[in-house]
């Protein structure tokens, strides 16, 4: 047995590291998929329609997640 993680399990750590900041503000985030090294999540919440959640996405999100995970190519908000 390995104490090693998976791709999608540090992604999920890391995107719940990153939730309560969100949720300070009224908004949160899930992930709804991974495809190969892209991960798609859903903005919910005060987040939802926000003008600075294109900013919170890639400057926050993604920084975040590339940081735990270099893997991840590109994170993008789900439709």
């Amino acid at each position: 047995m390995t104490d090693e993680k998976s791709f999608e399990e540090r992604v999920k750590e890391s995107i719940d590291e990153i939730r309560p900041l969100l949720q300070r503000d009224g908004g949160d985030c899930e992930l709804v998929e991974i495809d190969g090294k892209v991960v798609k999540i859903k903005f919910q919440g005060a987040c939802q329609g926000c003008p600075g959640a294109a900013m919170t996405l890639k400057m926050g999100i993604e920084r975040h997640l590339r940081e735990k995970c270099p893997e991840v190519e590109e994170v993008v908000a789900a439709n």
